[in-house]
C-alpha cells in the first residue's frame, strides 16, 4: 500500500503523535473548562497583536491591545456558557467549523515536513502531465477578410514576393499582427477555437495560407516554435513542493480519518429501506 511508503509514513506517525498529545491534554492537562478560571497568556496576547498588525499595518496601542484582550475574554466567557447550555450540540455551523479545523491540523502537519528531492522527483515523474509546459508557437499573420476572393489572395502573395512590408498588406483588424510564443489555448482565445491546430503543422519562416480563423482568412508565417517540455525539478521545485504537500495532506487526512473512525462503532440505516 502506498500509505505505508516513505514519506507518508512519517506523516502518519507525526499525526498520531499530535492527536495523542491533544487527547492527553484533553484528559489530564490544565484546569477543567467548567472552572471559573480563564487564562490569557503572553503567547495569545502576542497572537492578538500580530493579527492587529497584519490588518492595520501597525502595532496596536496599549488601549487597543487591552480592547483585544477584553474581547477575547468576552468570547471565552460566552463560549463556555453556551457549552454549558448545550448550544453547541446539533449546530451544523459549529460542527462544520470543528471539522474544518481538524482538516487545518492535517494541512499543518503536511506543511511542516520538507521531503527529500528523491521523493519530489518521483512525484514529478508520476504527475508529469500536471507540470509539463505545453508546446508553444509564435507567428505573424496578414488578415485577408472574412471571404477574400482568389485575386485578393494572389495579390497579397505577389506583394510578399516583391519584398513589400508585410505589415502593410491585407486588412486592418483588432487582432495582433504578431503573436509571441503562445500555447494553443492563448492562440484560440484570440483567433477562434481550432485555429492553433493548423499552425503547429506548418513549416517555419514561410508565408502560407489562406488559413481560416473564427474571423476570416489569414496568411501566416511561423517565426518560432517550442515543443512541450517537462522542466527539471530545480526549475519548478516550489510548484512541485506545493502540489506534493496538497496531495500528501489529502492522503494524510484520509488515513488519519480512517484511523479515527475505526475507534467508533458506526450504525446507519439501510438506504433501501
Amino acid at each position: 500500500m502506498r500509505i505505508l511508503k516513505e514519506p507518508l509514513l512519517h506523516f502518519i506517525l507525526i499525526g498520531a503523535a499530535v492527536f495523542g498529545w491533544f487527547s492527553l491534554v484533553g484528559q489530564t492537562g490544565g484546569t477543567p473548562e467548567r472552572s471559573e478560571t480563564i487564562v490569557i497568556d503572553t503567547g495569545e496576547v502576542d497572537l492578538l497583536a500580530a493579527r492587529f498588525e497584519t490588518t492595520w499595518k501597525r502595532a496596536p496601542r496599549n488601549d487597543e491591545l487591552q480592547a483585544l484582550i477584553d474581547a477575547r475574554i468576552r468570547e471565552e466567557v460566552l463560549v463556555r456558557e453556551a457549552r454549558k447550555l448545550g448550544l453547541d450540540r446539533g449546530d451544523q455551523i459549529v460542527r462544520a467549523r470543528l471539522a474544518q479545523k481538524m482538516n487545518f491540523l492535517f494541512d499543518g502537519i503536511a506543511s511542516s515536513v520538507v521531503p527529500e528531492d528523491d521523493a519530489l522527483n518521483t512525484y514529478l515523474a508520476e504527475n508529469a502531465a500536471r507540470f509539463t509546459v505545453p508546446a508553444q508557437i509564435a507567428f505573424d499573420q496578414i488578415f485577408l477578410g472574412a471571404q477574400p476572393v482568389s485575386d485578393e489572395i494572389d495579390r497579397a502573395f505577389s506583394e510578399l514576393q516583391a519584398g513589400e512590408d508585410w505589415s502593410e498588406i491585407g486588412l486592418g483588424s483588432l487582432m495582433p499582427s504578431s503573436l509571441p510564443l503562445s500555447a494553443s489555448s492563448a492562440i484560440d482565445s484570440t483567433f477562434g477555437q481550432g485555429f492553433s491546430n493548423t499552425l503547429f503543422v506548418l513549416e517555419p519562416r514561410e508565408w502560407v495560407g489562406p488559413i481560416q480563423s473564427g474571423y476570416g482568412q489569414h496568411l501566416v508565417r511561423i517565426t518560432e516554435t517550442r515543443p512541450e517540455v517537462l522542466p527539471p525539478l530545480n526549475e519548478i521545485r516550489e510548484e512541485v513542493l506545493a502540489a506534493w504537500r496538497r496531495d500528501t495532506a489529502q492522503e494524510l487526512a484520509e488515513a488519519q480519518y480512517e484511523s479515527l473512525a475505526a475507534q467508533y462503532r458506526i450504525q446507519t440505516p439501510d438506504p433501501q429501506e
